[in-house]
């Protein structure tokens, strides 16, 4: 028998990639490279998006 998925959107902008490490170039001083956590703003870094439909029927 199949499982049901949820059927969660995902974020457009970010493709279900919220956060990325970027590197700087410089190192730290036990020699490994420093990096920068960047999170998407359009998501927050959840990487799904909110549904208005969803925000419309908790307001009622």
């Amino acid at each position: 028998m199949p499982q049901h998925a949820p059927n969660t959107p995902v974020c457009r902008d970010c493709d279900d990639f919220p956060v990325v490490a970027i590197t700087t170039g410089t190192r730290n001083p036990d020699g490994s490279r420093a990096t920068l956590h960047i999170t998407c703003r359009a998501c927050h870094g959840t990487g799904h998006t909110v549904r208005r439909s969803a925000l419309v029927r908790a307001g009622r």
